[in-house]
């Protein structure tokens, strides 16, 4: 019988997998069910190392419908919430702002709701894990700043407005209802199965096809990096020892410009695939910069490191080249979630997107 019976939201998105493949490893006696709605950036191959495990389970659905939550909880009786679905990428926030609100905002208070409803009279041994982003507190001026979980929020674009919504309901319902909560803030997250419309998978596939490598304005926005499995390991951490009622920042202690970023993919991809040195970096392309575009985030991860006991386990470089030398091997995952053929196949297999 299991001891946990944990509700993943977003499990086939990319932090989500690697959160699902690590619970469903290391905890064999926690039943683990993966809600996803498949949307273009939730993919299931991205879990078929796990997907037969017998604590594992996956369902289609849609946390945007309440009754459908209502009835998740009731036929599985969850002990436990660790809330990963979201709308995330900026630039889609700046052109559908509302999908962002629904998904991120009123999805939240559907979870919480059910869960509330589910957890009435017994909260202890209860826990509603909520992960968050950095870019609720805005940007940073000073370059000797960084964000501490006492930082005011600050949100700048409509999917970081979205994720400050989120973050103030969850402690709301703490406050409010004791609904037990923890929430955790996270930098730029890298790695395998990462949808190229971000950062590094998008240019490591436009160098391997000699495509031009956008980057907006000059480049100079700094953002704080982490590698996703050692974000995986801190929600692990978190989840199980993270103080009740409390926030934790994550962050990898690895600041970089993005054209800097750009310039080291560029030399490493040379490397790895055999160019003349310099041949990738001529695909630069500068283009308009995004609109409200941050200037800088940078994470203080010191309370999860000195309260719990987590750190990062690689630097950039070394996350980088682990990165690449994914995608080269899995150029197929990479053309297939590029073409859109994996939602085609997910329609016949499950119907429409609920």
């Amino acid at each position: 019988m299991a001891t946990q019976t944990l509700l993943i939201t977003g499990g086939a998105g990319f932090i989500g997998s690697h959160v699902v493949r690590l619970f469903v490893k290391k905890y064999p006696d926690y039943q683990i069910v993966n809600l996803d709605k498949l949307t273009y950036a939730g993919n299931l191959e991205n879990l078929t190392d796990v997907e037969d495990a017998p604590n594992y389970t996956f369902v289609r659905g849609d946390i945007t419908d309440a009754a459908f939550l209502t009835e998740l909880f009731g036929q599985y009786q969850f002990t436990g919430v660790i809330h990963l679905a979201a709308e995330s990428h900026v630039d889609r926030s700046i052109t559908h702002p509302l999908e962002f609100v629904m998904t991120n905002v009123v999805g939240t208070v559907n979870l919480l709701n059910a869960a509330k409803a589910a957890w009435a009279g017994q909260m202890e041994g209860k826990r509603f894990y909520h992960v968050s982003t950095d870019e609720v507190y805005g940007s940073l001026h000073n370059p000797e700043d960084f964000f501490l979980e006492t930082t005011s929020y600050d949100p700048q674009s409509p999917y970081s407005a979205s994720k400050a919504s989120s973050d103030h309901f969850v402690r709301a319902y703490h406050n409010t209802y004791k609904l037990p909560m923890v929430i955790s803030n996270c930098s730029n997250n890298y790695g395998p199965n990462q949808f190229p419309e971000k950062l590094l998978p998008l240019m490591i596939r436009n160098i391997i096809n000699n495509k031009p490598l956008p980057v907006y304005g000059k480049g100079e926005n700094v953002r704080d990096w982490l590698y996703v499995v050692d974000h995986a390991r801190a929600i692990d951490i978190v989840y199980h020892k993270g103080q009740n009622g409390d926030t934790y920042n994550i962050g990898g202690f690895n600041e970089w410009r993005n054209i800097d970023i750009v310039h080291l993919l560029c030399k490493v991809m040379d490397e790895k695939l055999v160019r003349l040195p310099g041949e990738s970096a001529q695909l630069i392309t500068y283009v308009t910069d995004r609109a409200g575009h941050d200037l800088r985030y940078a994470i203080d991860a010191n309370k999860i490191m000195h309260e719990l006991g987590w750190e990062p386990s690689l630097q950039f470089e070394e996350g980088m080249n682990l990165t690449i030398d994914w995608y080269l091997a899995n150029k197929d995952w990479l053309d297939g979630v590029t073409s859109g053929s994996y939602l085609s196949y997910y329609e016949q297999q499950y119907g429409q997107q609920a």
